[in-house]
């Protein structure tokens, strides 16, 4: 039999480890992985044949992300993930913060306009559709904080909080659908903030800290609200399986626990990629510095000097 229309058994086994990662293929993300994996490798593959090289780093960070992604949603914790708000919230904050941060990471866009071919003169091709919409006005508003940081609390309160998760996960689909969304906003959230590729938004760094801190504590009340909840807050897990083994209230105190203690990662490892990034800029820019300096005879150092000294000679001419 099933539950909620999802096609999840009515004697579905209490939650364990190993079942919730036995394998199950579910198409629509598993094609999307497969593919994402295929494309990227392909870029990789064509930048290093023509003698250009792709830091092995963001290979792996990319490949981590896609991986994050084919565990939540092609494994037994993509069904587990309908009957149990606990196990939901994992795929939702490991989709929605651990896998857009890794992504990020892995610079796909930034390789895509490196490996795609320019079109001729006159001609438009992927790589100059995608020069294009980074430089529209669509891009330059999702990628705006006033856009991402209530679009990221939206994200929990609007539909945790309304009829529209029960209305979505009434259905394969729409349950689908929200996983999608929930990486969409992931990713257009942490793009300005620690993204490597580049984007119309990118303020100084410790505007990007303020921003990351601006959306992370929502999700930290979010879990709180739930934990403190003396009633089930969402109508698809108010009446859990029996054969789960598990109270709705339970259930839900684990989901808070887990919203509440996950805020916490991806802060941590978003603002060790932008500590990173901060020291690779000064440092480059130490080196155009020094580099300049060699061309011009330090000129800059010399005129500051020279500063100084007329500096010091009306002080001395105001005393005498």
């Amino acid at each position: 039999m099933d539950h909620g229309g999802h096609g999840v058994s009515m004697d579905l086994a209490p939650f364990t480890l190993g079942r919730g990662l036995a394998f199950t293929g579910e198409p629509f993300f598993l094609t999307g992985c497969v593919v994402a994996l295929l494309l990227y490798g392909w870029g990789v593959v064509r930048l290093r044949r023509r003698g250009d090289a792709w830091p092995v780093g963001r290979v792996v960070a990319f490949t981590t992300g896609v991986l994050t992604i084919a565990l939540m949603m092609c494994t037994a914790l993509n069904e587990y993930g309908m009957v149990l708000f606990s196990v939901h919230m994992v795929q939702h904050m490991v989709i929605s913060m651990l896998s857009p941060i890794l992504l990020l990471l892995g610079a796909p866009v930034t390789l895509a306009l490196r490996a795609l071919p320019a079109a001729g003169r006159g001609r438009t091709g992927p790589r100059e559709l995608l020069v294009r919409l980074l430089h529209s006005r669509y891009v330059r508003v999702i990628s705006h904080p006033a856009f991402t940081i209530p679009l990221f609390i939206a994200s929990l309160y609007g539909l945790y909080f309304t009829p529209l998760f029960d209305a979505l996960m009434g259905s394969r689909p729409g349950h689908l659908g929200m996983m999608v969304h929930f990486l969409a906003v992931g990713l257009v959230f942490f793009w300005p903030i620690m993204g490597v590729d580049p984007g119309p938004h990118r303020p100084g760094y410790i505007m990007r800290m303020l921003e990351l801190f601006a959306g992370m504590p929502f999700h930290a009340f979010f879990g709180i609200a739930l934990m403190m909840a003396s009633e089930p807050m969402v109508g698809t897990y108010a009446d859990p399986l029996a054969s789960l083994g598990v109270t709705a209230l339970g259930d839900q105190n684990a989901a808070g626990g887990i919203a509440w203690a996950f805020s916490e990662i991806p802060s941590v490892l978003v603002l060790l990629a932008l500590v990173y990034q901060w020291y690779v800029s000064e440092q480059r820019q130490a080196r155009r510095l020094d580099r300049a300096a060699e061309r011009d005879g330090d000129a800059e150092l010399a005129a500051y000097n020279a500063y100084l000294s007329s500096l010091q000679a009306r002080s001395t001419a105001g005393r005498s």
